[in-house]
This record gives structure tokens, sequence and C-alpha cells, in this order.
């Protein structure tokens, strides 16, 4: 087994990779091992195909669950972040009633599309992001992200919104310009409202500037790159790491999984060993800057605590 690790202190652990390769069994491994070190830690499943639950061995939600001492779960709801960007546009809308244009639910749909351009599940993913990012009552923080499409589009959703929501609050002072100016007119200076009305769309674009700040702050968030040794996984990491990098997001780690480390006598297994060496060998001459863990192939889907621990022991968290 390599050992090339360095022990490393970030508050938020964000793990990504290409799909299949275990990023759920490492991000609850390091979890619990924060847990038994006495921090309270929360695990947050972004990925739309859950399988946190199933790691666990315990029914996860869309709330913290608890699933043993000083370790929570949550798995993000889809419709969660849609929810909460939906309702700033359907303020807009009552804006435009009050400037006599009304919209139907239809319309208040096509504008939230057109400003708004991620699917739901990125949009969940940003809002968990946001949600648990600055949660105090959290010492620790893991983030288990979807497959490698879905993160790189999950980093760039912040700079997106922002766009969006500034395109939101643009369109709803010119209509509140508008309502004043025809206020105005009727009823004197005392027609116009004083609120500025934008308070709402302020703190939702700050909540986004949070985010990508926290993400791009290596005393805060580090990302570890989940891998197996094979040649298709290892491009891809490889390919991913690049963008990390472009995004100013701080990578740390490569997290290798599923490495055979004793092949006995079964001539297959002694094949595929060589082949992952192959496969090693390339990954570390191409990211030697990252720290490297790697765990051994569990022979099967890893599951419930026991497993877990397992998996643990090889990470140096």
């Amino acid at each position: 087994m390599q050992d090339c690790s360095a022990r490393t202190d970030g508050r938020d652990s964000v793990y990504g990779g290409k799909g299949g390769v275990g990023k759920t069994t490492v991000a609850t491994a390091t979890g619990l091992t924060l847990a038994d070190r006495g921090h309270e830690t929360l695990v947050v499943s972004t990925d739309p195909a859950h399988s946190l639950s199933d790691a666990v061995e315990t029914p996860v939600g869309s709330d913290p669950t608890e699933i043993t001492d000083g370790l929570w779960a949550v798995e993000v709801d889809p419709e969660a972040g849609n929810e909460r960007y939906r309702a700033l546009f359907e303020a807009l809308a009552d804006e435009f009633e009050s400037a006599g244009i009304r919209l139907d639910a239809d319309e208040v749909a096509a504008l939230f599309s057109s400003c708004v351009l991620p699917g739901s599940d990125e949009l969940a993913a940003l809002d968990a992001l946001a949600t648990h990012v600055d949660d105090d009552r959290w010492d620790r923080v893991v983030f288990d992200t979807a497959p490698t499409g879905h993160t790189l589009r999950l980093l760039d959703l912040p700079s997106v919104m922002e766009r969006g929501l500034a395109t939101a609050a643009d369109l709803r002072e010119q209509v509140r310009r508008k309502v004043d100016t025809t206020r105005t007119m009727l009823f004197g200076p005392l027609g116009a409202r004083r609120d500025d009305g934008d308070g709402t769309f302020v703190e939702m674009r700050d909540r986004l500037a949070r985010v990508g700040e926290a993400l791009r702050d290596p005393e805060r968030t580090e990302f570890r790159v989940v891998a197996i040794p094979e040649t298709m996984a290892a491009r891809e990491s490889e390919r991913l790491v690049a963008r990390l990098r472009e995004f100013e997001v701080p990578v740390t780690t490569l997290v290798v999984n599923r490495v055979v480390e004793d092949p006995g006598d079964c001539e297959r297994c002694r094949a595929r060993r060589e082949s992952q060496r192959a496969a090693l060998a390339d990954l570390r001459e191409s990211l030697p800057a990252l720290d490297c863990w790697t765990v051994p192939d569990e022979h099967g889907e890893v599951t419930g605590l026991a497993a877990l621990e397992r998996v643990a022991d090889h990470l140096d968290v």
C-alpha cells in the first residue's frame, strides 16, 4: 500500500470524482473518524442518486439525522433549492402586479428559468452548501458531491446565479421606479415608497458570494478527489483537478479507492493488481502535488459503521 499522505486540518471537506468510485463511502468514513475524535460532524450528500442512507444503514432525509454519537447526515432534497429561489421570482411577480402587469404561474416559471439556468439538482446542492457551510452547530462538515459534471456545474453556479439575480433585481428596480413615478404624479412626493425593496435579492447574492468564498478559502475548505486505479477514472480525475484549479478551489488530496493489495493465488486478481499499479503510477506522475491516500478493495459494497471504520483506518483525516 502506498502511503504518501500528510495530515490536513481544513474545517470542511468536499469529496468529488467520477460516478461509482466510492465518494459516499469515503466521505462517510471521514465523518465517522471526525466524530470519533469528538467533533460534531455533519455529512451532506448533494448527489441526487443518494446512497448515504445505504452506507450508514439508517434512513436519512433532508433534515440532519443522527447516525452515531457526534455524526449526523443529510440527503439534500432537489426541490429545496428551487423553492427558495423561486420565491424571489414570485416576489418579483408581485412587483409587476403593483405596476399593473399580471403574470400567471407559467409566466413566473418562464421568468425564473430565463434568469436561473441550472437544474434543480445543482440548485439544491448550492443551497445546501450555503445552508451548512456557516452553520455553527457543526465543528466539521463533509460534503459528498454528485459525479464530476454536476460538481463542476455546481462550482460555476454562484457566478451564474449572481448574474441571474442581478438581472432580476435590476428588472425589479425598473418596475419600482415606474410605479413610484406614477404614484408621485398622482399623490405628490409622499406617494413614493421609501423602502428599497431589494433586501431579499441582496441577501441572496451575499449568500451565494459566501459560498464561493468558502469554496476557495484553503483555511476553510479542502477538496479531495476520489478515484479508482483504472485508466479512464485516472484521466477523469486529472481533468477534474485541472478544472478545480481553474476555479481556484484548494485541491489537497487524491483518495484512490478499491486498491487490490493481496491477490493471493488468483491469476485474474494478480493481473488486476498489475493494471492498477500502472494507473497509480500515472496518477502519481500527473498529480504530484496532491497527498495520496489508498483504500484497499473491500470486495463488495461498503455498508454499515463497522465496514466504514475499516475504510476510515486508511484515511489520514
